[in-house]
């Protein structure tokens, strides 16, 4: 794995974990198991493009015959 892909990887996922927690209302202190959930799964979903990307042999930045 390169530096390109993790930050890509990183990128993609606080943008979604970010957007799931402002989308449950934003209020770290309300926020319950549920909401936790809720905001990871979103970030894991999100990071998926870009993992399928990885498994590519076909992909010439981020897949598994990159340089």
């Amino acid at each position: 794995m390169n530096k390109a892909m993790l930050a890509s990887w990183g990128r993609s996922f606080m943008a979604a974990a970010v957007s799931a927690f402002v989308a449950t209302g934003g209020d770290v202190f309300s926020l319950d198991l549920e909401g936790v959930k809720a905001i990871l799964t979103a970030g894991v979903v999100a990071i998926l493009p870009v993992l399928l990307r990885y498994l590519n042999p076909s992909d010439t930045a981020f897949g598994t015959g990159a340089k």
